[in-house]
């Protein structure tokens, strides 16, 4: 079971990446953005890992506060449901 859940969180954790970089993409060419609530949801939904790492690479949603306090937040939250998990 935690095998499971350990591999659905690196690819929750790699599409969260994904969008934090496909929106710092958009914001530079001023295009259409992603929703912020889309990003903190997916961080949430098991992407932390992914949303911190794109924040640092991509500089991107670093003066928001509470990206930081969703992302490390969730990372808690997902350590805690996998340490439960463990046989």
């Amino acid at each position: 079971m935690i095998a499971f859940y350990l591999i659905y969180l690196l690819l929750f954790s790699l599409v969260t990446f994904a969008l934090y970089g496909i929106d710092k993409g958009r914001a530079k060419r001023g295009a259409w953005r992603i929703p912020e609530k889309v990003l903190l949801g997916a961080s949430l939904l098991g992407g932390a890992v992914g949303g911190t790492l794109g924040m640092q690479l991509f500089r991107h949603k670093t003066k928001h506060w509470y990206f930081y306090a969703v992302n490390i937040l969730a990372i808690v939250l997902h350590v805690v449901i996998a340490l439960v998990l463990l046989p």
